[in-house]
């Protein structure tokens, strides 16, 4: 190595003049190491490694590593044990065709206050390819008898439409989706392209090299609940992928949605290079299925399909949802659904409910699902406040629910339901006004 090129990098390392010792012991340990390259069958001599280290003072010996090791990079100083990053597994993810997974979802305990115990393990083998759509396969165990029950559905995005077959009871379901609904069923059915984004958006450690299965992995993890997009709280995920491939191995998830609901899920089994056709994505309805709701379209996932459900709640009882969490939403949903007065309340105020069975009514009532948009701000990290459980139809100026929509601008939905966009300070001063 050349005088100028060890200056140069001597220079480099800090503002503090080198001392001339140090200079010398590198200067000396860049010859040396010259030399020894140049004499590749001395085993007798002593290493580059020995010639710093028998320098007078240790501190200096160390010092002159440290400059060689930055020079020439070689291995004196600890590495980290891997160099994978969440961006990276990504992009090698990304370059998969079509792929498949197999996921294990335990969930014990409650919905809520005066809901039966519930203990539900489900198994779901999910196909997705980047051409054709997804499918997936799920089984549903019963605790308590081991009996089984399954469904296909199958997401067909160039026809927005999505069909779920159920064998068990020969009926299927088919209903309709935008783009918005598209992108939340994936992050929901664990595509891991999907999760692995959420999660680069998230704060999350790296963790120390392991083993599954007799693969080496380098793990992250985060407990951030938007990477779930606050469906549930408590929540730590983990991800493993192979040190090598840098593609996951393995997806582990623990949250609670609501008091007393516990979910575990295990995502596994991955094959990155499935080979597929149009036909695996093709439902094949048999001609003796009957239909669950025919022409379903599932809510809109905008601020113009949160205000519709939240006008359609109030029609039905008297009052705004207490929180728009999804598990929340739905506990107060179907406690008031089951009360014997509200079909008639939805007949009477929905015309085109008169002389329809529960499941037509079900179709008609889908605006109710508004939690969808909330559920998306959380995600989206834009710090939605809802104020169900204190602003009603009634307080037309208080402030129902409001999020962030730039750096100094929020908007807001009203207690009569209109909206508007305000600054922070005007934000402020709305949210300082009493109740009427």
């Amino acid at each position: 190595m050349n005088d100028d090129r060890l200056e140069e990098i001597l220079n480099s390392i800090g503002a503090e003049e080198i001392p001339a010792e140090v200079r010398r012991i590198a200067q000396d340990a860049s010859n040396n190491f010259n030399k020894f390259l140049r004499q590749p069958n001395q085993p007798a001599k002593p290493s580059l490694l020995e010639l710093i280290m028998r320098s007078r003072t240790t501190k200096l010996a160390a010092a002159a590593v440290i400059i060689i090791a930055v020079l020439l990079g070689l291995p004196f100083l600890p590495k980290s044990t891997s160099n994978i990053t969440l961006a990276g597994v990504l992009e090698r993810v990304e370059q998969a065709r079509a792929f498949m997974y197999k996921m294990k979802i335990e969930m014990t305990g409650s919905m809520g206050q005066n809901m039966p115990a519930m203990d539900q393990n489900m198994e779901m083998t999910t196909i997705i390819s980047n051409e054709f759509g997804m499918k997936m396969e799920t089984t549903t165990v019963d605790p308590n008898t081991g009996e089984k029950t399954g469904q296909t559905t199958y997401i067909i995005p160039g026809e927005k439409i999505a069909v779920t077959l159920m064998p068990d009871k020969k009926k299927y379901m088919q209903f309709e989706f935008g783009d918005d609904l598209f992108a939340k069923m994936k992050k929901q059915n664990n595509d891991p392209r999907e999760m692995i984004k959420q999660m680069m958006a998230c704060e999350y450690t790296e963790l120390a090299r392991s083993t599954i299965d007799g693969v080496e992995v380098d793990g992250f993890q985060t407990t951030d609940p938007t990477v779930i997009g606050g469906v549930g709280e408590n929540v730590t995920l983990t991800l493993w992928v192979d040190a090598e491939s840098w593609l996951p191995v393995r997806s582990e998830i623990d949250f609670d949605m609501g008091e007393k609901m516990k979910v575990h899920g295990v995502v596994s089994e991955f094959n990155w290079d499935l080979p597929v056709t149009a036909e695996d994505f093709n439902p094949v309805i048999p001609d003796d299925f009957e239909p669950m709701v025919t022409g379903m379209q599932m809510p809109k996932i905008s601020e113009e399909g949160l205000i519709e459900g939240l006008r359609l709640f109030a029609e039905f009882s008297g009052r705004y949802p207490k929180k728009l969490s999804m598990v929340e939403l739905a506990q107060e949903t179907m406690a008031f659904m089951t009360n014997r007065d509200v079909p008639e309340k939805i007949k009477e105020k929905i015309p085109q409910a008169r002389g329809l069975d529960g499941d037509e009514v079900m179709k008609i009532t889908q605006p109710l699902q508004c939690g969808f948009f909330y559920m998306m701000l959380v995600q989206d990290k834009k710090e939605p406040v809802y104020h169900g459980e204190s602003v009603g139809p009634d307080d037309i100026g208080a402030v129902l629910m409001r999020w962030k929509t730039a750096q100094n601008e929020y908007r807001v939905i009203f207690g009569d339901l209109s909206a508007g966009t305000v600054t922070g300070e005007q934000l402020a001063e709305l949210e300082k006004q009493p109740l009427k």
